[in-house]
C-alpha cells in the first residue's frame, strides 16, 4: 500500500525542513533515551517496514524485550504499546494527554470525515471555532448511548437477530452474508429508523463504501500523505498522486452516507411513519425550527452511523469467528446447547433478561473476542504534550496505537492462547471473574455499549436453533474452512462454508413464528 519510490523521496525533501525543526525542539525530558524499536534508516526511518501487522509489532517488542517501541516513520513518529499495563497507564490513567486522535490528513482533510467524533483532532483550528457544537454532538451521543439509554434499542438487536436466523433457513450457504445483513439492520433502524431492503439497500451500499474508504485511509503507514500533510496539494492528475482520486471518490460517499438516511428519516416523520429513533427522538426534542441544531443532529446521526458500521463490521468479525470457533470445537457447541435447554422456556428464544442465568454462552462470547480479535490494532492516538514512561522519552506529537492482539493473547494471561477455549473463563459453572475479561482491549481502549449485546444475543440464538457442523461435498468430503481474514484494520473472516441445520421441526417453527 505504499506508495511510489519517486513519491517517498518527494515526501522526504519537502519534508526535511520540517524535520529538522521538529527535532530541534527541547522539552522536559529531552535527556532521555527513547524507546527501543527497530533499525532505523538515514532520513526515511522505518518507513519501510510499514504497513506492519500485530504480529510484526509484538515481535519487536519480543526481542527489545520491551512493551513500548518506537518507529521513526521519515520524521512521523509512532509507539505501539504491546501490553495492558502501558495502554492502561498511558491512554486511560493519562488520557487527558493522549486522548486527541492522530491528524490523519488523509481521512479528516481530504475525504472530509472531520465530522466525525471518533476522528476528530483535539485541538485543531476547525474544532476550536466549532467547540460548542463539538460539545453539543458529544452530549447528544452521550444522552443516547450510555449504558442505561442504550437498553432502548434492545428491541432493535432482538428484531435484526431473529431475522438472522430466518435467513439462515432461507439462505443457509451465506454464512458471513447473513450476519452481515444482520448487522446492517441494527445500525440503520437505531439511527434512522428504517428497514435494510432485502437487496442492494441504497443507504448501506453508500454508507459501507464510504466506511471501507476510512478503514484503508486509516491503517498507519497505508498513506504517505498522512505522515506528510504537505502532500495534499499534489494535484490528482500528478504521477503517483492517485490517493487525490481515492480521497475525492470516498468523500462522495461520506457526504451521501450522511444526507441521504437523514432525509428520509425527515420525510417519514413528515408522514408520521417513524419509529423511536436517533434521528426522530431528538428532531422531536429540538426547541422549534433551530438550523444550527438540526444540522448538529444530522452530523451527529453521521457520526454515529459511521462508527456504529464500523462497529458492525467488529460485530460481523465476532459472530462469524464464533461459527469457526464451533466448527472446530463441537463440543463448545454441545454443552453451550445443554446451557440453553436447561435455562430458557421451552418455545422461547434467548432474550436478555436470560443473560444472568447464560453464563456459558457469555464465555464463548468472551473467548470469541479474545481469540480472533477483531480489531488488532486499536485507533492510533496522538500525544499532545511531551512525556516520560519507564524512563523514556515519547516525544510531544507522536501517534500512539495499541496493540490489542498481543494484549489478547498474552500467554501469562490467557494460556495456551491460539485455542478457542470458553472454559478458561468458567469456574465452578460460573463466570470466573479472575480472569481478565477481553473488553479491556477488543474494541479498542473506550467504551461500546452495545458491541457485546449484539454478539452476546446473537450467540445465544443461533445456539438455540441451530446445530452448526463443517459442511461436505457432493463425494460427502468434508469441506475444511480456510480462517482466512480481510487484511484490514477490522479483520472479517473471508467468505466460507458449513452447515446450519435447525435442531428440530420444532425449532424452525419458533425460527418464523419469531418473526411473523
Amino acid at each position: 500500500m505504499i506508495q511510489k519510490e519517486f513519491l517517498v523521496l518527494l515526501a522526504v525533501l519537502a519534508s526535511l525542513c520540517y524535520i529538522y525543526i521538529k527535532r530541534a525542539k527541547t522539552g522536559p525530558f529531552s535527556h532521555l533515551p527513547l524507546p527501543p524499536g527497530p533499525k532505523r534508516l538515514p532520513l526515511i526511518g522505518n518507513l519501510l517496514d510499514m504497513p506492519a501487522t500485530a504480529q510484526t509489532y509484538h515481535r519487536w517488542s519480543t526481542e527489545f524485550d520491551t512493551d513500548i517501541i518506537y518507529l521513526d516513520i521519515a520524521g512521523s513518529k509512532m509507539i505501539v504499546l504491546d501490553t495492558v499495563d502501558a495502554a492502561f497507564e498511558l491512554l486511560e490513567k493519562r488520557s487527558a494527554k493522549y486522548s486527541s486522535r492522530a491528524r490523519l490528513t488523509m481521512v479528516n482533510e481530504l475525504m472530509g470525515w472531520d465530522f466525525a467524533l471518533g476522528f476528530m483532532e483535539y485541538g485543531s483550528v476547525c474544532q476550536i471555532s466549532h467547540e460548542t457544537h463539538r460539545r453539543q454532538r458529544r452530549r447528544l451521543m452521550h444522552n443516547s448511548f450510555h449504558p442505561v439509554a442504550a437498553t432502548l434499542f434492545q428491541p432493535h438487536l432482538l428484531k435484526a437477530t431473529r431475522n438472522l436466523l430466518k435467513r439462515y433457513l432461507d439462505i443457509p450457504d451465506d454464512i458471513v452474508g447473513n450476519i452481515r445483513n444482520m448487522t446492517r439492520d441494527i445500525i440503520l433502524s437505531i439511527t434512522y429508523g428504517l428497514d435494510v431492503q432485502p437487496e442492494d439497500d441504497p443507504f448501506i451500499e453508500v454508507a459501507e463504501r464510504a466506511i471501507e474508504g476510512s478503514l484503508i485511509a486509516s491503517m498507519p503507514g497505508a498513506f504517505l500523505v498522512n505522515l506528510f500533510p504537505v502532500l495534499k496539494y499534489v494535484p490528482e492528475w500528478f504521477p503517483g498522486a492517485g490517493f487525490q482520486k481515492k480521497a475525492r471518490v470516498w468523500k462522495n460517499y461520506g457526504i451521501k452516507m450522511i444526507e441521504s438516511p437523514f432525509s428520509a428519516t425527515k420525510r417519514n416523520m413528515a408522514s408520521g411513519e417513524s419509529p423511536h429513533c436517533f434521528v426522530s427522538m431528538n428532531l422531536q426534542e429540538m426547541d422549534g425550527h433551530n438550523p444550527d441544531q438540526e444540522n448538529d443532529i444530522k452530523l451527529t446521526a453521521g457520526s454515529m452511523y459511521s462508527a456504529h458500521l464500523m462497529l458492525s463490521a467488529q460485530t460481523l468479525s465476532a459472530i462469524s469467528s464464533c461459527i469457526l470457533g464451533f466448527l472446530e470445537n463441537p463440543e463448545v457447541l454441545k454443552k453451550a446447547q445443554a446451557e440453553i435447554d436447561r435455562t430458557v422456556k421451552p418455545g422461547f428464544l434467548p432474550d436478555f433478561e436470560d443473560y444472568d442465568s447464560l453464563p456459558y454462552i457469555t464465555a464463548i462470547t468472551m473467548e470469541t473476542l479474545r481469540w480472533r480479535v477483531v480489531g488488532p490494532i486499536g485507533v492510533p492516538h496522538l500525544l499532545t504534550e511531551e512525556d516520560e514512561y519507564k524512563g523514556y522519552r515519547i516525544p510531544a506529537g507522536t501517534t500512539v496505537i495499541a496493540n490489542s492482539w498481543a494484549m489478547l493473547h498474552n500467554e501469562d494471561v490467557y494460556p495456551d492462547p491460539s485455542s478457542f477455549n470458553p472454559d478458561r473463563f468458567m469456574q465452578d459453572g460460573k463466570l470466573n471473574t479472575s480472569v481478565r475479561d477481553p473488553g479491556h482491549a477488543c474494541w479498542g481502549f473506550g467504551r461500546r455499549y452495545m458491541a457485546f449485546s449484539s454478539v452476546w444475543i446473537a450467540i445465544a440464538s443461533l445456539v438455540a436453533v441451530f446445530d452448526i457442523t463443517k459442511a461436505v461435498d457432493k463425494h460427502g468430503k468434508v469441506i475444511e474452512p480456510s480462517h482466512e481474514y480481510s487484511p484490514t484494520l477490522i479483520r472479517i473472516p473471508k467468505p466460507f462454508k458449513c452447515s446450519m441445520n435447525p435442531r428440530s421441526l420444532e425449532a424452525e417453527k419458533l425460527i418464523r413464528a419469531s418473526v411473523a
